[in-house]
């Protein structure tokens, strides 16, 4: 009953965040003018039907599909390593796609220099190279996976790599240019309005995949709450599942960094929300909740990036730890009487 109210509550407010999010703005638009745009009517100004269109709603879209993709990553790798902790970021791979766009953005300004029509100019050029990285990391993570059994070593390798990453771009920043250095930054602060319409369909079809593949590793999860040992007993492969887990997580993680900069919180902090609000670790009702979770969450941070009655725009890592910080300090203080994974 409680799973099937919050279940209901958010399919409610998930179409009213996305609305709130092509009607609030920088520039007001009123309701009625936004649903004739949408409806493909004229609207009283044509510059209200460019901003709807080509910028409000691929960036409401983006942030629907981002947030699910984080949350459910994060609740993935919580259930995985069994600690509450853990998020996207974790394993490295955000790490990973930072590093491929600390190497086009700072050692060739945006571009990729002779691959720069392979790569579909610097925009296209960064998306790849945000995704190779993070790919990369994953497949090293996922050969680590074979070799190492225990979950938290698993963990501390991931940790490890993330920090190679890093050096590496703490490298290439020492030697950069001032203005290259600033850009590589701005990216790093996230964004949900970096997919235009015409990349959107690329977007979203990756994320529904990932989200999909990870749906079906509701059983295989919920085993793994019992341990390793149980899951075993009970017929669960467990290397091959925990490899599964690590792709699927890994692939939402990738993507989203890769058109979207690193978000911060959004993973680590909307699985604990959800679990908090169900009061239970049952995937079956968890993963759906988290998935809607995180997509509400995420438009209500594109909502709060505008600031009223200013024609500012705030970095999106500047929201999004005002929602999260909040949630995981409850956790860490009162972790002894929640229990996570029953």
């Amino acid at each position: 009953m409680r799973a099937s109210l919050l279940l209901t509550l958010l399919s409610v407010a998930l179409p009213v965040l996305f609305v709130g999010s092509l009607t609030y703005g920088a520039v007001s638009i009123p309701p009625g003018s936004v649903l004739d745009i949408l409806l493909g009517g004229e609207p009283e100004r044509m510059t209200w039907r460019n901003i709807i269109l080509q910028s409000r709603l691929p960036q409401a879209v983006v942030a629907t599909l981002a947030g699910a993709s984080l949350a459910v990553a994060g609740l993935l790798l919580q259930t995985l390593f069994r600690n509450p902790l853990a998020g996207p970021s974790v394993l490295g791979v955000s790490d990973g796609a930072n590093l491929g766009v600390a190497v086009v953005m700072l050692s060739s300004g945006g571009s990729l220099g002779r691959f720069d029509v392979l790569a579909g100019g610097g925009y296209a050029a960064v998306i790849a190279a945000a995704f190779a990285g993070a790919c990369a990391i994953l497949c090293i993570i996922l050969y680590m996976s074979s070799k190492v059994r225990n979950n938290v070593m698993l963990l501390i390798v991931g940790i490890m790599v993330g920090y190679l990453a890093s050096s590496v771009i703490s490298i290439l920043n020492f030697y950069a240019t001032a203005d290259r250095v600033y850009t590589f930054v701005a990216w790093g602060l996230g964004s949900f309005s970096g997919v235009s319409l015409e990349r959107l369909p690329l977007f979203a079809s990756c994320t529904l995949v990932a989200l999909s593949a990870a749906v079906l590793l509701i059983k295989p999860l919920n085993a793994l709450l019992l341990g390793e040992m149980y899951a075993s007993n009970l017929g669960v492969r467990v290397r091959r599942v925990r490899a599964y887990i690590l792709l699927s997580a890994g692939a939402l993680t990738a993507v989203t960094t890769a058109f979207c900069g690193p978000v911060a919180f959004i993973g680590l902090a909307v699985p604990h929300i959800a679990r908090l609000s169900l009061g239970t670790s049952n995937h079956k009702s968890l993963l759906p909740a988290t998935l809607l979770t995180g997509a509400c969450v995420a438009l209500a941070c594109n909502m709060l990036m505008v600031v009223p009655g200013a024609n500012v725009v705030l970095p999106l890592n500047a929201v999004t730890p005002m929602i999260g910080a909040p949630v995981i300090i409850y956790v860490i203080m009162n972790r002894r009487s929640i229990q996570y994974f029953n």
